[in-house]
């Protein structure tokens, strides 16, 4: 019996350690496919978002935000989303400031295809926007470069540390106006693979999730490398806050709740056309 032919499967996702921790065991081949293998290519999300409009990537991390400009190539997993329960991207700045206050301020912003953006363009939508790596934002409110910055990734955690102020959480806003979950980042699955390519990707990356959930330890170990500025019981906050229930499965309310905030950006006029969440499993 011949053995199967091994197709290659580019994994792309961010260096953050969230997604070093759910791909650990992907990455490390503590789970297996018998004819997949994975190459995985680590860029920041906004440059994820924009290769994902491009059909770049079999299997790739992309923003809530990117997927009705990609739905047409892409569809999304079950597994692997990053959701803030009542928790998300922060406004934060160097002085006390009340989110009304935010109205027409310059605000760094870590690009306009995130889930972070949308979110904010929701909460305020007159702000004049200046698109930064994500990882130059603090300093630039740091250095009153601009009146306010969009926090994603651990500076969530570690804003406190050089003084700023939050101005206001949108994940607890997003949760207190629709009840609902914010879902920042999926996993998507380009939509000319096989139905029994996906189905295999599908149940690696849920596998690698649950491995890692069962060996938190080893997990958050690998995940340590890829921490920015965070020591261990900080990286293991980040990672317990973006790698949870919702992160293994979605069921129906990640969905649901993703329907409804691309709803909201349809019917603001933030993006462009009305989309329907699809999820394979």
């Amino acid at each position: 019996m011949t053995a199967p032919q091994v197709l290659e499967i580019v994994c792309a996702h961010s260096p953050d350690s969230d997604d070093a921790f759910m791909f650990y065991a992907m990455a490390t081949k503590k789970v297996r496919s018998r004819f997949l293998n994975f190459r995985h290519v680590l860029e920041d999300i906004e440059t994820l978002n924009k290769k994902a409009i491009q059909g770049l990537y079999e299997l790739t991390a992309i923003s809530y935000h990117a997927y009705p400009y990609v739905a047409d190539k892409y569809v999304l997993l079950a597994s692997g989303s990053s959701v803030g329960d009542g928790y998300g991207p922060l406004v934060v700045s160097s002085r006390h400031l009340q989110p009304d206050e935010l109205k027409g301020k310059r605000i760094a912003i870590p690009g306009t295809m995130t889930t972070a953006f949308l979110t904010m363009k929701l909460f305020q939508p007159d702000f004049e926007q200046v698109v930064l790596p994500f990882d130059r934002i603090l300093d630039a409110v740091k250095n009153h470069d601009v009146d306010a910055g969009l926090i994603i990734h651990e500076g969530q955690l570690t804003y406190g540390h050089g003084g700023l102020h939050a101005v206001v959480d949108l994940g607890k806003w997003f949760k207190t106006q629709y009840g609902l979950p914010l879902p920042l980042g999926a996993n998507a699955l380009r939509r000319d693979l096989s139905a029994d390519v996906r189905a295999e990707c599908a149940r690696l990356m849920r596998e690698s999730i649950q491995h890692s959930l069962d060996h938190r330890e080893e997990a958050l170990n690998y995940a340590m490398q890829f921490a920015r500025d965070l020591d261990v019981a900080l990286a293991e906050q980040f990672v317990g806050m973006y790698v949870n229930d919702h992160t293994l499965d979605g069921g129906e309310i990640v969905p649901r709740a993703a329907q409804k905030l691309l709803d909201l950006g349809f019917e603001a006029g933030l993006i462009p056309h009305k989309t329907i969440v699809e999820v394979v499993r």
